[in-house]
């Protein structure tokens, strides 16, 4: 069987992707060891930890990351940008006779990596200024409306709210005269040969998914996460319509530090959001055929995984 350029390791929020992860990269130590490559819009950012679940220093230490702690939250980083970045990576990895490992929940960076990148060109601000002064005089639904007359694909596939994607989608319109949806057709008749098996680490129970979540984002309060998005805040740089600071669970500390909320509200502000997350994950992993899904309430999700690659590295 011929060994695969690298692994996937995917999921919806709080799946337990890290240690699964690394577990896979201990196993592999045989066979030369691996690196990690996360698949993560919020990781890459600096002085934003708790509210991430950055992996611990010590899983840092136990094996090499990549693409984490690599940007100041007042910059962007695109889906193109970590396409790029991963397939350097992924070949400097194998050069170094490793295997790469992808692990993440940002599902629109891997789609990127599997299917290529297009020729989109960068957002206009004048452009991007005259659509939202529409929005503001007509609704979102409205653009939604005019989205679907010309580019009835893309528009199939958003919500009349989903304001930041009908936004992006109606510049490239406007900036072009082409539709968004034909530049993804081109980029995926262009995609690159790659031989990543993707492993999804799914529950079957909603529920226990719900429950996971809540957890954990109690504990970052608990650790300190109010603290973590104040210090942000005390910076006085950034603000809440940055990508970084739009980021799940930091939106919505922001927000209730802005109206004063009490931390129980924003808990529960919190959780809901995260769990929307999780449900727009879980779609997006379901229109991957090809996937290999793992139980992860089984409690083993780990061994399951190791289990998956034994035929290839005879683990």
């Amino acid at each position: 069987m011929i060994k695969p350029d690298a692994i996937a390791i995917v999921g919806p929020t709080a799946s337990g992707k890290t240690a699964a992860a690394l577990a896979l990269a201990q196993a592999l130590q045989p066979q030369g060891g691996a690196e990690i490559i996360s698949i993560d819009s919020a990781l890459v950012y600096r002085g934003m930890d708790i509210g991430t679940a950055k992996p611990s220093r010590e899983e840092l230490a136990a094996v090499q990351h990549h693409l984490i702690d690599t940007l100041d939250p007042l910059h962007s980083y695109s889906a193109a940008e970590f396409a790029k970045d991963a397939t350097r990576l992924i070949r400097d990895i194998r050069a170094r006779g490793k295997t790469p490992l992808l692990v993440g929940g940002t599902m629109l960076y891997l789609k990127a990596l599997l299917e290529g990148l297009n020729d989109i060109p960068a957002a206009d601000p004048l452009v991007r200024a005259q659509i939202h002064q529409q929005a503001e005089q007509l609704g979102w639904p409205a653009l939604h409306a005019q989205l679907a007359q010309v580019d009835p694909q893309t528009a199939a596939r958003l919500t009349p709210g989903d304001s930041q994607r009908i936004g992006r989608a109606l510049e490239v319109w406007t900036a072009t005269g082409q539709t968004l949806s034909s530049f993804h057709q081109s980029a995926k008749a262009n995609a690159p040969d790659w031989h990543i098996p993707v492993i999804s680490l799914e529950p079957l129970d909603r529920a226990w998914l719900h429950h996971r979540i809540a957890l954990r984002f109690q504990q970052m309060l608990a650790a300190g996460f109010l603290d973590e998005v104040k210090a942000l805040r005390a910076r006085g740089d950034l603000h809440p319509d940055l990508p970084s600071m739009r980021c799940v669970g930091y939106r919505q500390a922001w927000e209730g530090l802005d109206a004063g909320w009490h931390e129980t509200e924003i808990l529960e502000r919190g959780i809901f959001a995260t769990r929307q997350l999780a449900k727009r994950q879980i779609t997006w992993l379901r229109s991957m055929p090809g996937r290999q899904v793992i139980d992860v309430q089984a409690g083993d999700a780990a061994q399951q995984v190791k289990q998956f690659i034994s035929e290839i590295y005879r683990l």
